[in-house]
């Protein structure tokens, strides 16, 4: 058995579907207890970007076109870690399965070591333990039962990633303290389990509360309208223990198509594509009482999935010409960052940061509308690092990615550009400068935890000293003091506060006047009214 380019195009778009339905449940694994649960989210945003690019592609296509569309997607769409991350397992897939009308077991096995092949190289120190893990095991002890039905295989292959998800927490302490397996390993086997759905013959899953790019009708090519019109759904509770779901399906497939007749215990799920959405239910009714039923107009649906599709490529712009030798791109949230940002020359900032990941794309526009042939990109967030270096690697133009993990070092890296110097020279010098910044932030706890030996609860303020958490406090002002005191040497000069959106400016003033007394007059502090989200204050310290 093989599987073709529709079926793994409607497996993806129920795979991208699935994990929007459990974004939430993934995005509540991650351990780290401060506004950062943003898994689930960012990898459903991720493949989602396939499913749209695969809605327009007709039933015809080949396995080996789905997989490159799929993949090109994800990778300009890919957002945080696990996006990336998982856009490089299903670049796999498109590179295994390239000039592949149809993909065996086997096929689709070396696909995936392509892909975790691929996902290690680009991660600078793997950490085991994490959704790598997950589907190098799952490869691993899979490889050798290529000679089973693609339906077969993949479920061998889920159950494999799921003996291997569980036992994350042995290889990841911090999980293990939280009582949690590994978001980003969670998030991959709801993709799979939604891609065997349709491998299955169960359909696709479909999509809780979006305009579905899994519908039926959104399979077709853009510009052609759906065979059929409408799309009913519905549930028989069996009253007639005589009749059979089979004779039922023979009825339905004269009716329309994309027929889906599932039968369980005393009901029958019931899915078809069909201009005559009433003679399919009087059908079922000749079955039992009818229950959950649901009709959509999927030309309608369609239409607004490819207007939706248009209007997403119009917002981006075509490259500038790159007229300077030089340019700059930031990551940053909050007015006032970004306007020192733009103060300081960088040419394009990108909004986003902390919960909020742009995709690659997102960075690749930006790199674009910079009118430099080579350009410094700062992420500022260890979160946005690997998007910024795939979108590096799709410019054409002389891309480095300073890997700057926090506001701070970003800052520091732009002051200490110097125009006379060359590209190399200058790298290096701001790579040297933002890493013996000392960073600080003050946001506070989304749940209950403990980390790094502290008991933590729900809405305390949490104390960040370069990323790690150093203690709790209830009142903002001290805790302001309390983590720059803890960040300054005799060797520091300079400290700037960046207060947030959620912080008043009467507020910020007193508490920089309580900074400013505890702290030592020789060195400089400056208040910034940063505007930015989630952090109440950022600090950096020089």
């Amino acid at each position: 058995m093989t599987v073709n380019g529709q079926t793994l195009r409607d497996a993806i778009i129920s795979g991208a579907n699935n994990i929007y339905n459990h974004r939430r449940e993934v995005d509540e694994l991650n351990v780290f207890p401060v506004p950062d649960g943003d898994t689930g989210t960012n990898m459903s945003m991720t493949i989602k970007n396939a499913a749209l690019e695969l809605s327009n592609v007709p039933n015809g296509a080949s396995a080996g076109d789905v997989a490159k569309k799929a993949a090109s997607a994800m990778l300009r769409g890919a957002r945080g870690n696990s996006g990336v991350i998982l856009s490089l397992l299903f670049r796999g897939l498109s590179k295994g399965l390239a000039g592949k009308d149809s993909a065996t077991a086997e096929d689709i096995s070396q696909a995936f070591k392509i892909g975790v092949d691929a996902a290690y190289k680009s991660v600078m120190k793997p950490t085991e333990g994490t959704i790598l893990t997950v589907a190098r095991e799952a490869y691993e002890n899979t490889r050798d039962k290529t000679s089973a039905t693609i339906e077969d295989f993949i479920l061998i292959y889920i159950e494999e990633a799921k003996k291997s998800l569980e036992k994350t927490p042995d290889l990841l302490p911090t999980l293990k303290k939280a009582g949690v397996v590994d978001a980003g390993g969670m998030g991959y086997i709801v993709i799979l389990e939604g891609m065997y759905s349709v491998l299955s013959g169960k359909g696709i899953v479909p999509n809780d509360d979006e305009i579905k790019p899994s519908a039926p009708a959104a399979v077709a090519a853009a510009e052609q309208k759906p065979h059929f019109a409408y799309n009913a759904e519905f549930v028989i509770v069996k009253s007639n223990s005589k009749k059979t779901s089979d004779a039922l399906l023979a009825v339905l497939e004269t009716l329309g198509e994309n027929v889906m007749v599932a039968d369980a215990d005393n009901i029958i799920k019931v899915n078809i594509d069909t201009d005559h959405p009433g003679k399919a239910i009087e059908e079922g009714i000749k079955f039992g009482e009818l229950t959950k039923i649901k009709i959509e107009n999927i030309r309608e649906q369609k239409e607004l999935v490819v207007k939706a599709d248009k209007a997403q490529q119009k917002k981006r712009k075509p490259p500038v010409e790159p007229v300077n030798e030089t340019g700059f791109v930031a990551i940053a949230a909050g007015a006032g960052i970004e306007a020192l940002f733009k103060d300081l020359g960088v040419d394009n900032v990108v909004c986003g940061g902390q919960t909020m990941n742009p995709s690659t794309e997102d960075i690749l526009e930006a790199v674009g509308q910079t009118p430099a042939k080579n350009v410094f990109v700062l992420p500022n967030n260890k979160n946005i690092i690997m998007a910024a270096e795939q979108a590096a690697e799709l410019s054409d133009r002389n891309v480095c990615v300073l890997q700057t993990r926090t506001i701070p070092q970003g800052i520091t890296a732009m002051m200490n550009y110097d125009a006379g110097g060359s590209f190399e020279q200058n790298r290096a010098a701001m790579t040297e400068a933002f890493d013996r910044v000392s960073s600080g932030q003050i946001t506070f706890a989304v749940r209950d935890s403990e980390f790094d030996g502290h008991k933590i609860k729900e809405g305390e303020l949490l104390a960040m000293d370069n990323g790690k958490i150093v203690f709790t406090e209830r009142n903002l002002s001290k805790a302001l003091t309390k983590l720059v005191k803890r960040l300054v040497s005799p060797s520091s000069s300079y400290v700037t506060v960046m207060y947030g959106a959620d912080v008043s400016d009467e507020d910020a003033q007193q508490a920089f006047e309580a900074l400013r007394q505890r702290i030592s007059q020789d060195i400089d502090i400056v208040l910034v009214n940063g505007g930015q989200p989630v952090y109440y204050y950022i600090i950096s310290v020089e």
